[in-house]
């Protein structure tokens, strides 16, 4: 094994918990139903009675945040294990980012395929347009990260600056 490249454990493995999570919030179990029961009561216990109509949207809208948050990481982490798998030593892959762009799109459209098989869930396509913009805007943010803080090119030297300085 070289020292350039880790393997593949170390490449994928957060990339394939992150994938477990998604799949594990794809049940029934964490279907609007049982979060908006369950949180709704978690909230009225510590804080007394809230207006249901309000919590409903609030609660429509923490789920949809869920989705960007867990896309665009996923989407990070596919770029991390691409990146590491089969990039060079520069910080910024054009080719596993796009790598990493169409495996956020399958694993959103296979989730959504995935849930519309359950009764208490849907799977619908603005989800899979949610899932993968999340993953784009992941992947444009880091570009400008990168180009930001990346190495500066460095400055051309004065011929005549460094003859006198020797």
């Amino acid at each position: 094994m070289s020292r350039t490249r880790p393997s593949l454990l170390r490449a994928w493995w957060p990339a394939t918990v992150w994938l477990i999570m998604i799949v594990g919030e794809s049940t029934d179990y964490m279907s609007s139903e049982h979060t908006e029961s369950a949180l709704y009561g978690i909230l009225t216990w510590l804080f007394g009675q809230i207006n249901l109509y309000d919590f409903l949207i609030w609660h429509h809208y923490l789920r949809k945040t869920g989705h960007v948050i867990g896309y665009a990481m996923l989407c990070l982490l596919l770029y991390r294990g691409f990146r590491m798998t089969f990039g060079g030593l520069r910080i910024w892959e054009r080719s596993s980012a796009a790598m990493a762009w169409v495996g956020t799109f399958i694993v959103a459209s296979l989730d959504e395929w995935h849930q519309s098989f359950i009764p208490s869930r849907t799977g619908t396509y603005r989800d899979v347009i949610l899932d993968s913009t999340a993953g784009l805007v992941a992947l444009l943010l880091l570009y400008l990260w990168v180009r930001r803080a990346g190495p500066k090119e460095p400055e051309p030297v004065n011929q005549a600056s460094a003859d006198a300085g020797a």
